[in-house]
């Protein structure tokens, strides 16, 4: 199933195995690491979370025209196409897109003072979005270069800027300067 290099760095398969392999290791480096250095979980967990979705997203498509490139720039065309595949891909669809960039929003504003509101991370998140989204066009790889994807993935990594705010929202009076990590908070 995975023989060759191209079977484990190739394929979203071959990706997806890597990641969850590496985890073990990529959580105890991480444990011994942190303890001389408390905001490596945050950068981990950016890097851990979005470099296998950006590797899967720069994959060639199985495409029979490789050298395709193809771009929609209408809002909610691609959307309204997926929903009509069917729930199940039309699920896969928007819950990949929406995690493509979860982690940095998660975690961005844990680790970066100026990442620290909602607006800023989705900022962040569009602009990675369609970085990724104009390499699949000039790389040509089968794909569809879609503002739809760039809106949900931007979208994705917001609702983790959301999901993380308890823990990297200031107080009204914290005296605490907005550069410090979060733990040095917690220790005040």
């Amino acid at each position: 199933m995975l023989e060759g290099w191209h079977g484990w760095f190739g394929t979203i398969t071959g990706v997806v195995v890597l990641t969850v392999v590496a985890l073990p290791v990529v959580a105890l480096l991480t444990w011994v690491v942190a303890r001389r250095r408390p905001r490596t979980w945050a950068e981990v967990g950016i890097v851990y979370g979005t470099v296998p979705w950006v590797w899967m997203i720069l994959l060639p498509n199985d495409g029979d025209d490789v050298n395709r490139a193809r771009v929609n720039l209408v809002p909610l065309r691609d959307l309204i196409t997926v929903l009509g595949d069917g729930p199940v891909t039309a699920t896969v669809q928007i819950v990949g897109n929406l995690l493509v960039f979860a982690a940095l929003g998660f975690f961005g504003p844990l680790r970066f003072a100026a990442l620290r509101s909602v607006p800023r991370v989705l900022a962040l998140g569009a602009a990675c979005s369609i970085l990724v989204e104009t390499l699949q066009y000039v790389l040509r790889l089968d794909r569809v270069s879609s503002v739809d994807d760039v809106l949900i993935n931007a979208a994705g990594a917001g609702l983790a800027a959301l999901a993380s705010r308890h823990w990297w929202r200031r107080p009204e009076g914290d005296p605490v300067a907005p550069d410090r990590p979060v733990s040095a908070r917690a220790q005040v």
